[in-house]
């Protein structure tokens, strides 16, 4: 599987502090997180500068929190798909695609937060870093934990062609190469699970 990321540092939310990070998550995926200044942050959010300071302690804390509590929703949105799904491993594998589209076409019309977040965020001593890095980890574990039961002798070469796949399909939806990048990317992948 990889190492996996370090786990960030995170705050505990009070209502203020929950109304900036909704603000600053709405904001940093819309206009991107260079673009973002906390002084629009607390405006969004109706909150002071010295708030948003005083809970966070600094802009790069808000992006932990961003990028962490979107990274945690979207494991528990498909960890719940997968828990409705069937045994069968390759179904398994059409269930994360399928997760992925419902996802992009709720959450995510811009792309992958996480892709996004890493074109401006490349350097590993910033605090958000292992959270992008430890959710593809992440993805990719998921893709060997489903690959060992279809390919038993070489897993993680499946799991990487799988990942390649998922994640090609969300930087395609991002940009709007062509419609429905992920639905053919899912249909890609039922060719290589035959």
């Amino acid at each position: 599987m990889g190492t996996t990321a370090e786990s960030p540092r995170r705050i505990t939310m009070t209502p203020a502090a929950r109304r900036a990070l909704e603000a600053a998550a709405r904001l940093f995926y819309e206009r991107g997180i260079h673009a973002v200044g906390v002084d629009l942050i607390a405006a969004e959010a109706g909150v002071t500068k010295k708030t948003l300071y005083d809970r966070f302690g600094s802009k790069e804390q808000i992006v932990v929190e961003y990028l962490a509590d979107r990274d945690e929703r979207w494991r528990a949105f498909l960890d719940e798909r997968l828990d409705a799904a069937g045994p069968d491993p390759r179904e398994r594998v059409l269930v994360v695609f399928d997760a992925s589209r419902a996802w992009a076409r709720d959450s995510s019309p811009k792309g992958c937060s996480m892709v996004n977040a890493h074109a401006e965020i490349s350097d590993p001593a910033h605090p958000a870093h292992p959270i992008i890095i430890g959710q593809k980890q992440w993805m990719l574990a998921l893709f060997t934990g489903l690959a060992a039961d279809i390919a038993p002798d070489e897993p993680a070469g499946l799991a990487r062609a799988l990942m390649l796949l998922h994640e090609g399909a969300l930087v395609a939806h991002g940009l709007g190469i062509f419609p429905d990048a992920i639905g053919h990317a899912r249909e890609q992948a039922r060719a290589l699970l035959a």
